[in-house]
């Protein structure tokens, strides 16, 4: 049975009913090492115009980030600012779509979102003490994703004595702080954090068990898009993951995920149209 989610999810001033429409959130990376696109986008220009190839692919939300998740060279807070903060203004000249900011640190939320965007990206699961309150500074909604240790750190050999149960749990309690500032249950949306402090089983497990994240009561969001657990359990290169992360972008709004970050938009969009029709 498909498990029915939180009614809405806001956007600044855009309000999505998730009953009916999966919210497909496409990644925009301002790194010279993402661990996909490998710089692809580090020019500006290209940055635009990759920009405004999702946005007539279909994004419903474009996600900015300055530093990947992963191990590699220190980014500064003001480096980060500088590949971040000019791209939010310069997406928000040119496009009415709602922008999120991929970062953890709120000074770069606390920036971004007076340049524009709408949405906090965490991965650190509210890692620094001041992100919650500049999200609610500006009334903006925030992504609360479970890590197990932080951003950046390596965690080759993650042990968990219940998976499920741990995930959910954290998740239920960086909810509560969110709420604890004055965010609605709109504004805050739950991830449960595929790779991150997960060998590549782990992060399958948690995709399978994607329901038992949507009925938090919070718009649960998908992160698998080209993920290094489908290339080590189905043995796929980083170039060649397409048809399993539509796969998995498949099964997880057929669960209950109702905001899915992705690379390719187009693709996406026709797999969430398709079930949304079904449903």
């Amino acid at each position: 049975m498909p498990v029915e989610p939180f009614p809405t999810l806001r956007l600044g001033d855009h309000v999505v009913d998730v009953r009916k429409r999966v919210v497909v959130m496409g990644i925009l990376n301002r790194t010279p090492d993402s661990f996909y696109d490998r710089g692809a986008t580090w020019d500006f220009d290209v940055f635009v115009s990759r920009a405004e190839q999702l946005v007539v692919d279909g994004a419903d939300l474009l996600d900015v980030g300055g530093v990947k998740a992963g191990p590699g060279p220190e980014v500064g807070e003001n480096e980060e600012l500088d590949r971040v903060v000019p791209a939010v203004e310069a997406l928000r000249a040119r496009f009415d779509v709602p922008l999120s900011v991929d970062t953890w640190r709120a000074s770069v939320l606390d920036a971004a979102c007076a340049a524009g965007a709408v949405v906090g990206n965490d991965i650190s699961g509210f890692d620094d003490p001041d992100y919650l309150r500049v999200a609610a500074k500006h009334d903006a909604t925030v992504v609360a994703t479970h890590i197990r240790l932080r951003p950046r750190v390596p965690d080759p050999d993650p042990h968990y004595d219940d998976l499920v149960a741990e995930v959910t749990e954290f998740l239920r309690d960086r909810a509560r702080r969110a709420e604890s500032v004055g965010l609605r249950p709109e504004q805050i949306i739950v991830d449960a954090g595929l790779d991150l402090g997960k060998t590549p089983a782990q992060s399958a497990v948690l995709l399978r068990e994607s329901a038992q994240h949507a009925t938090l009561g919070y718009p649960l969001l998908l992160s698998a898009s080209n993920k290094r657990f489908m290339g080590e359990l189905l043995e796929r290169d980083i170039d060649d993951r397409r048809a399993e992360s539509l796969a998995a972008v498949a099964y997880g709004v057929m669960q209950g995920c109702r905001v899915v970050r992705v690379h390719e938009v187009a693709g996406t969009a026709r797999v969430c149209r398709t079930i949304e029709a079904l449903l």
